[in-house]
């Protein structure tokens, strides 16, 4: 079978695939970050209204607490892309396997664009779906801690249909759940898988069938509900790396109800980036694979 006929782009060549033996991240600073358009129920009332020095001051700062934690690589901004900051709804990857998006929203395109060529560049194999399966990356698409195992939303922005060909990119099973509510348009805004075997989520953002599909797969005592008021603050939106979680700043309980299991939580205000429609999840794109995030710990 060829690479073609799998889906695999030959851009890597004979190139050995990138491995990191850290966790490693890719960030995009928000040199030219707006709102300019409203394709998100966050952006609607907030056109032109992020303070671009803010937004860069509070960039740095999760920048800093995640390069303490992590190797963050850096991809440089393009002019006209004002999301492009939001780099974890641009791909998937693991094994040196990158899924690059397909943009529900032409806006967007163009940024997809711009990370397939620094994959490429980056020695990568892309991983090509067909374009009319929409699907947003991160956003929609989370792997469990093991990397066994895929999480994809359908609803607004990603395909139900792409599930099955992201999940034949690595030969991993996939659950496939169904958003409801529009203000949570990313599963990444709504669901978050950690580090020992736990699950932080917003139940009232799915249907029934997908709340069976959460509760089969994780226990009681392992599942951590948000209420509204804190999924309205994108607690769900956070970076985990071993027992460590970084977040947006959510003025409730939560973070001592991480830390009451074993979590350590720095809290960042990303206040500048809600009005886009993201936090700190979304500010961040995972290169290494799964497993590194794991051997953190050790």
């Amino acid at each position: 079978m060829t690479l073609a006929a799998t889906g695999l782009s030959t851009v890597s060549g004979l190139t050995p695939l990138p491995h990191f033996d850290r966790p490693t991240y890719l960030m995009c600073p928000p040199q030219w970050y707006d709102v300019d358009y409203v394709i998100n129920p966050w952006m609607a009332g907030n056109l032109h209204r992020p303070s671009r020095d803010r937004a860069f001051a509070q960039w740095r700062t999760l920048y800093d607490a995640l390069h303490r934690m992590a190797d963050v690589r850096v991809l440089h901004p393009r002019e006209g892309s004002p999301d492009m900051t939001f780099v974890g709804h641009t791909a998937v990857v693991q094994h040196g396997v990158a899924a690059i998006s397909n943009f529900a929203h032409p806006q967007r395109e163009a940024e997809a664009q711009h990370l397939r060529r620094w994959m490429a560049e980056a020695g990568f194999l892309l991983w090509e779906t067909p374009r009319e399966s929409n699907f947003e990356g991160e956003g929609d698409v989370l792997m469990d801690p093991n990397g066994r195992h895929i999480w994809a939303a359908h609803g607004s922005r990603t395909c139900e249909h792409s599930h099955r060909h992201l999940a034949s990119a690595w030969h991993a099973t996939v659950t496939s759940l169904h958003l409801i509510d529009p203000r949570f348009y990313h599963l990444d805004t709504c669901f978050a898988p950690l580090a020992g075997g736990f699950l932080l989520y917003y139940p009232e953002a799915f249907d029934a069938r997908s709340l069976d599909r959460i509760h089969v797969a994780y226990a009681p005592g392992k599942r951590i509900a948000v209420s509204e008021a804190e999924a309205t603050q994108f607690a769900c939106n956070v970076i985990n790396i071993s027992q460590r979680i970084l977040m947006g700043t959510v003025g409730v309980n939560l973070a001592a109800r991480l830390t009451t299991v074993g979590f350590h939580v720095q809290q960042i205000d990303l206040s500048e980036f809600l009005r886009g429609g993201g936090s700190a999840k979304s500010l961040a794109l995972r290169l290494s694979d799964m497993s590194a995030n794991t051997a953190a710990a050790r």
